[in-house]
């Protein structure tokens, strides 16, 4: 942890423009974003912090808002918050999470909108509806607030019908290295089909409101010594093999999933495979906000 926070400090001062993690349970790594991107805020001024993604299907969409509001506030409006749906290892750590039967509770997108919902502020209860703390009373809502938040808020689409959600609803869009085979067993054109349905939503300027950021998964080499080079590009291997054809998800639904070959080599070469990613150079008809 301590030398992803040194990174994240790093990162700034090179004049990066943004830091990002995702969030994963059970797994090394980040098993809180907000918690995290507290500690970043306090260790960087300027650099963006983001979450990519947090799954949603084990978060209380209010008790989230409220960790997520606050660390923003701590980093002075800073966060960059991308969600998905769906329980990583749900059979291990559903119970734990909830109290009862958790494959009744909605896990998908309505879960993300109640959660937006509580970042928008609005008062619970009745208008009249205040509550008393010491040397306070006050309407209940939120605690701390930036309406700034909701304007920051991303989620990851991979499918064709999730990038209609994110763009109806007016979410940034996060599109990474592995998306669904729809009519394509190329992971490119599956991807250039995301971005334009993303950005043919009618009646909504989402050129100069919204963002689109992609994932690509890059190692470069430069200061690898032998065996970690050797290591790396081992790794690298094997995870080629499943970006030559599409793979098949069993459940639920049987879905089709490509992957987008991992960006390994010197920093030169790294940068001419960039330049050369037809959805890294896409634009639409305007230039739109880009991320990468």
């Amino acid at each position: 942890m301590e030398e992803t926070l040194q990174l994240f400090e790093y990162g700034e001062r090179l004049g990066f423009d943004g830091a990002w993690i995702r969030q994963r349970h059970l797994e090394h790594g980040v098993g809180s974003a907000a918690v995290f991107l507290a500690a970043a805020g306090q260790r960087t001024e300027r650099v963006e912090l983001g979450t990519a993604v947090i799954p949603i299907g084990y978060e209380s969409p209010f008790r989230l808002a409220e960790d997520l509001a606050l660390a923003d506030v701590l980093s002075r409006g800073r966060l960059q918050v991308g969600f998905s749906t769906g329980m990583p290892h749900a059979e291990l750590l559903g119970d734990l999470v909830y109290d009862r039967d958790w494959r009744s509770f909605d896990r998908s997108y309505g879960r993300i909108a109640r959660l937006v919902d509580n970042l928008r502020g609005d008062c619970l209860g009745g208008p009249d509806t205040v509550i008393h703390s010491p040397g306070n009373v006050q309407r209940p809502r939120l605690q701390p607030y930036n309406p700034d938040l909701v304007r920051r808020i991303w989620y990851g689409g991979g499918s064709l019908r999730s990038v209609r959600w994110a763009a109806e609803n007016g979410f940034n869009l996060l599109s990474g290295n592995i998306v669904s085979g729809e009519d394509t067993d190329d992971f490119t054109t599956a991807q250039l089909n995301l971005l334009a349905e993303y950005r043919r939503r009618p009646g909504a300027d989402l050129l100069k409101t919204t963002r689109v950021a992609l994932g690509r998964v890059i190692v470069p080499l430069d200061s690898a010594d032998a065996a970690t080079r050797a290591r790396y590009l081992k790794y690298a291997a094997v995870r080629h093999e499943p970006t030559l054809k599409p793979q098949i998800l069993s459940a639920p639904g049987a879905k089709r999933i490509l992957f987008a070959p991992d960006v390994v080599g010197t920093a030169d070469r790294i940068l001419e495979q960039l330049a050369a990613d037809r959805e890294l150079g896409w634009h639409p008809v305007t230039q739109a906000p880009h991320d990468v």
